[in-house]
């Protein structure tokens, strides 16, 4: 029987690009994808995840803080968005090859379904956090933004001309994610017996507790540092 914790367990197209949101864990599973997740050393950061993760820590204490993974989502959106928007760009020079187009398109449906993913993730976390004490507005609006714009500009060129650095950037920003969220899950034990019944529950599915909900979100960064890793392997679209 295949391991649902296991990369095979993914929908892999002809052309090599994964298809549909991450598979929805059970308890058991979840726990032993999170327990993996601690037991693996992180990758070796590049200088500018370094970078970026140095300045969320200035900028919100290395504290792991609900507030601070919205930042972190709010981020993580980015690449995707910008890999679909280059992509868009490549077909409309490219359409008249068009088995070469349709493996853009297979590029850009695999950005969507990865945004789609965190942008799932951010407003689970903005609805958590609702009515909660917040940051100041500076903090809590203006300056992810700025981030986020930042990113973006980066994540753009890096696809552009040398998306293999760009790839590796977003493998090193998962992993970081994915092991942030299994050491916040260890901090919270009470988060065991929390239900999770927020209203986005038809769309990212139901869990039995707030720690779940927590070890699903890090499973599911988990599965797009394994798509950006091999995407390095392989980084254009010809």
């Amino acid at each position: 029987m295949t391991d649902p914790v296991d990369r095979e367990n993914q929908q892999v197209a002809p052309s090599g690009a994964v298809f549909g949101r991450p598979p929805h864990l059970g308890h058991a599973d979840l726990v032993r994808a999170q327990a993996q997740t601690s037991a693996t050393p992180r990758r070796d950061y590049g200088v500018l995840a370094q970078i970026l993760f140095t300045t969320l820590d200035t900028l919100y204490g290395k504290e792991r803080t609900l507030s601070k993974f919205k930042v972190l989502e709010l981020v993580a959106r980015v690449p995707y968005q910008t890999w679909e928007q280059v992509a868009y760009i490549a077909i409309t020079h490219m359409h008249n090859r068009t088995q070469l187009a349709r493996r853009i398109y297979d590029r850009v449906r695999e950005s969507r379904e990865q945004q789609d993913n965190e942008q799932w993730h951010l407003l689970i976390l903005e609805e958590l956090t609702a009515g909660t004490p917040s940051s100041s507005f500076l903090r809590g609006r203006i300056v992810p933004q700025v981030l986020a714009f930042a990113y973006y500009q980066l994540s753009w060129i890096l696809y552009a001309i040398r998306p293999a650095a760009a790839y590796r950037l977003n493998a090193d920003f998962e992993d970081h994610a994915e092991h942030e969220y299994a050491h916040l899950v260890e901090e919270h034990p009470e988060w065991e017996t929390v239900p999770y019944a927020g209203s986005f529950t038809p769309d990212f599915g139901t869990y039995g507790s707030l720690a779940d909900l927590f070890r699903q979100i890090g499973y599911d960064e988990r599965l797009h540092r394994l798509e950006s890793e091999a995407r390095m392997a392989a980084p254009r679209f010809g």
